[in-house]
């Protein structure tokens, strides 16, 4: 299986690039992963709605660029579902159960995702109704994707 996420920006902090070089050490012991970065972009600190709505789409179409041929999309957005971590290790399964041998996990900038972007998702999840720094929702959802396959694969790691 194939496992991407592809976010927008890059980590500013070295612990954040710690623990997500951590977790993906472990998955590509199980799998092959890999975090693609695109690039945010510039938008004043006030913006008006239609400012907000073309910087969506501007980086919704470097998000979708990234993908990979075939890959099927899971779009990270507040109004998505919320799923326990069976629940994602069930999906996860399922996919490749159905031939999907490669999921793109798309994290959007501080603005969240262009409608385009939510429009190709074969599932739209979400973490938590609470607001979390992008910079954060990377190195958790590395951290749930290891824990999927460590649930299906029956280790002690899930408790």
């Amino acid at each position: 299986m194939n496992i991407s996420i592809i976010c927008v920006g890059r980590l500013k902090e070295r612990y954040w690039e710690d623990a997500c070089r951590e977790y993906s050490k472990r998955l590509n012991g199980i799998c092959s992963f890999n975090i693609i970065e695109t690039d945010e972009e510039r938008i004043s600190d006030s913006p008006h709605s239609a400012d907000i709505r073309k910087t969506l789409e501007k980086e919704g179409k470097r998000l979708l660029a990234a993908v990979p041929k075939g890959a099927a999309i899971i779009a990270m957005c507040i109004e998505g579902r919320q799923k326990s971590s069976e629940e994602l290790a069930e999906q996860i399964e399922e996919l490749a159960l159905s031939g999907v041998s490669s999921i793109a996990f798309i994290i959007g900038g501080s603005w969240g995702l262009s409608e385009e972007v939510k429009n190709k998702a074969r599932l739209k999840l979400s973490m938590s109704e609470m607001t979390f720094p992008h910079q954060l929702a990377r190195v958790m959802l590395c951290e749930q994707i290891y824990r999927s396959f460590q649930i299906n694969s029956g280790t002690q790691y899930h408790k």
